[in-house]
């Protein structure tokens, strides 16, 4: 297909260790970026630590370390979390790191210079004892609903406080009353870019999510509000404006514009055109992240782009999850119940992980996660259906080789059929379905071989014998393959038993001798 494709998958934040719920919202874009490569795209896969903001601050303050000690520490762990779940990025990077301040300064001042960049004087949370502008995230009150001490974002309980209920808030740092003081910032004017925000929404909302949708049109329908990007911190991007030089750039901006910044990065390092990608409109764009991300992709990053006035490429493609919870609790801090993606692939199979969550993770609406349903899981499909095919095939008792015979039609049918609706429900979003169509050949090729018997055919037909478990080597080539975007590793394990070539997304016919050696299960059986 030779499409350029640019994946974007969101930024995690340096405060906290990552859990499972940004696993399933993170992986469809390694599965995507996976594909696309095999299908011979262009494909830049992008992604990095989010570094900068308050909650960094409030966390360095407290542990008695610089912001930059935290992120640095938080984004070490990320990068060696993706790597352990091998996710293929083609540049994994920070918002800390110089080249992204430099570009993201540069695209700032692109918008302000064109006027999307307003200043406003607006009042705010201001501490008299800390003597500071506050964010919501420094503030703590008493919840109206519960009654619980909360910080000033929400609750808990699921309750959004207030502009009376911030009235009544406490410096979190230093327990004092705060009271509402004017502040100057700057302002990206979102109601001078509704209009070009629906007309991208109308023309795109037909390759999103449906959450993706429907968040977006409910913020279109309110009015979208000038929001401001500059902050009262003293960590994060400078402003290139005179008279911010106290202030530093709003942490979702700096974020959203990573994309960018980090496609720029990634073609200057590889002799590459970033303009090839995001000033190209038949290149195609996916934006990958969790259900409380949309906006930031769906309007915010095209508000900016379209700010720019420079002909640049707009995401097609939201690939927006549902919440995943934990033993039917939501994820919360607080609750402590976030498993964290490291505990759980230090413990089990990663590629296990990776196909569970994938065919059981919230694609189109919340799902839940338990360790016995994943035990359940991995021994039903992974050992008992994946593997014990392809154990009793590459592992047949007085087997050490596989001749060449000639492929079967029906085998040879039902394998390309799986190849096209795969490639059909990955290009939907639709990965679900792709893994039970991947799924549906392992169980054709059971039972393949067990109407065909070659444990007696070995005795009373060798001819017949070799054509049926050439068949099944054929299936368990293509099987492979079409993992390959999901479990990498098993598939990679496979194509180094058979020799046969993982790179390209086409039916293998396999034209050589298969030798049997050194065959290991390519899982073991989990006890509950």
């Amino acid at each position: 297909m030779n499409r350029n494709v640019i994946i974007g998958g969101a930024w995690p934040y340096a405060n906290s260790s990552l859990h499972l719920g940004h696993l399933v919202a993170l992986l469809p874009g390694d599965i995507l970026a996976r594909y696309h490569r095999k299908v011979g795209d262009k494909v830049i896969y992008v992604s990095g630590t989010d570094c900068h903001g308050t909650p960094i601050t409030v966390r360095a303050r407290k542990e008695g370390k610089s912001p930059k000690e935290i992120s640095d520490h938080y984004n070490e762990e990320f990068t060696k979390t993706f790597n352990t779940m091998n996710f293929s990025y083609n540049l994994y990077t920070q918002t800390e790191s110089d080249y992204h301040k430099e570009k993201v300064i540069q695209l700032f001042r692109k918008i302000y210079d064109n006027g999307y960049i307003i200043e406003k004087e607006e009042p705010q949370a201001y501490c008299p004892n800390c003597n500071k502008f506050l964010a919501d995230r420094e503030l703590i009150l008493t919840c109206p609903n519960c009654g619980k001490e909360t910080k000033a974002e929400e609750c808990d309980c699921g309750y959004n406080p207030t502009a009376e209920d911030l009235k009544k808030a406490r410096c979190q740092a230093c327990g004092s009353q705060v009271i509402e003081k004017l502040d100057k910032n700057l302002y990206i004017a979102l109601s001078k870019l509704q209009p070009l925000i629906e007309k991208y929404y109308e023309e795109n909302k037909e390759n999103w999510r449906k959450n993706s949708q429907n968040e977006t049109l409910k913020y279109l329908k309110q009015g979208l509000v000038d929001r401001a990007v500059t902050r009262d911190l003293d960590w994060g991007v400078d402003i290139p404006v005179k008279g911010y030089e106290n202030k530093k750039m709003y942490v979702w901006i700096d974020a959203v514009l990573g994309y960018l910044t980090a496609t720029m990065q990634y073609c200057e390092e590889n002799n590459l055109n970033w303009e090839d990608y995001w000033k190209n409109q038949n290149a195609t764009m996916y934006m990958v992240h969790g259900k409380d991300n949309i906006i930031f992709h769906s309007i915010i990053l095209p508000g900016l782009l379209l700010a720019m006035n420079d002909n640049m490429k707009l995401p097609d493609k939201i690939v927006s999850c549902e919440y995943l919870n934990i033993n039917d609790e939501k994820i919360s801090k607080s609750k402590g119940n976030g498993i964290t993606i490291l505990d759980l692939a230090n413990e089990y199979n990663v590629d296990s992980i990776r196909y569970y969550f994938i065919n059981n993770g919230p694609e189109k609406k919340d799902s839940n996660f338990s360790l016995d349903d994943f035990k359940t899981v991995h021994n039903a499909d992974m050992v008992n259906k994946f593997g014990n095919f392809a154990n009793r095939t590459l592992k047949f008792k007085g087997l050490d080789k596989i001749e060449v015979a000639k492929i079967d039609k029906q085998v040879d049918e039902k394998i390309e059929e799986t190849y096209k609706t795969v490639s059909d429900n990955i290009e939907k979003l639709e990965f679900k379905k792709a893994v039970e169509e991947i799924m549906s050949l392992v169980e054709f090729g059971n039972k393949y071989y067990d109407e065909n018997k070659p444990w007696v055919l070995f005795k009373e037909d060798m001819e017949g014998f070799k054509y049926v478990m050439y068949n099944c080597i054929n299936i368990i080539a293509n099987l492979a393959n079409l993992f390959e975007p999901i479990m990498p590793t098993t598939s990679q394990t496979l194509g180094k038993y058979l020799n046969i070539d993982l790179n390209k997304w086409e039916k293998i016919i396999v034209s050589h001798e298969i030798k049997l050696e050194n065959i290991n299960p390519l899982f073991e059986k989990i006890k509950k």
